[in-house]
């Protein structure tokens, strides 16, 4: 069975170009357990995969997104079964081995994690790798004793995907955030960010030109 996938392509002048292109189950990555993916997000790196920057992709065609989340259509592995939804973000997926800008992949299973019932494959993918590394850095600075009474909270890089959600979810828990960004035209979106996080917390927006 086929599926549709962007495919990025590197030319014969070197140039990087992608387009969706129609792909046999023969072209699918190694890997365990097959994804139908519903749901891919949007990250810088993806950006750098798709441009050809960083040097990040080093086999051509290739298939970019280093997220994703979707439904189990078939697994080698006893962890998973059809109609599992699973999501993926890490392990270099969408860099050296293709990713979820596909209407399916294949991976190894020791790369997924079962999404809980109370998340679509959407609002996985609505949080995204940028959501888990903002939770996962407040979570940490918790467990070394950050705590509300402890004064304001500096979130750098504010305008971008990890520091925008890292300042709204300051304010749903109550923090005092401070959002810091190096251009000042986005100082109007990490206040309104941060108030839309939780109405009744106090923040600040500042930018540094």
């Amino acid at each position: 069975m086929t599926y549709q996938a962007l495919v990025t392509s590197r030319g014969e002048d070197g140039g990087i170009s992608s387009r969706v292109e129609t792909l046999g189950e023969d072209r699918l990555p190694e890997g365990d357990v097959t994804v139908d993916v519903e749901w891919a997000g949007l990250n810088y790196k993806d950006g750098l995969c798709l441009t050809g920057g960083g040097g990040l992709v080093r086999t051509y065609p290739h298939v970019a997104g280093i997220d994703f989340a979707g439904t189990v259509r078939d697994s080698l592995d006893h962890r998973y079964k059809p109609g599992d939804r699973v999501v993926l973000t890490g392990w270099r997926v969408g860099e050296t081995h293709w990713g979820g800008y596909s209407q399916r992949t294949r991976v190894k299973a020791d790369w997924l994690v079962p999404l809980p019932n109370r998340l679509s494959t959407r609002d996985a993918m609505t949080v995204g790798t940028a959501g888990l590394t903002a939770m996962l850095a407040i979570g940490r600075l918790e467990t070394l004793g950050l705590d509300i009474e402890g004064g304001e909270v500096l979130v750098t890089g504010a305008a971008g995907g990890v520091g925008s959600i890292a300042v709204a979810l300051l304010a749903r828990l109550g923090y005092e955030g401070v959002a810091l960004s190096g251009r000042p035209e986005h100082s109007e979106t990490s206040e309104e960010t941060r108030r839309h996080g939780n109405l009744g917390a106090r923040g600040v927006s500042r930018s540094v030109g």
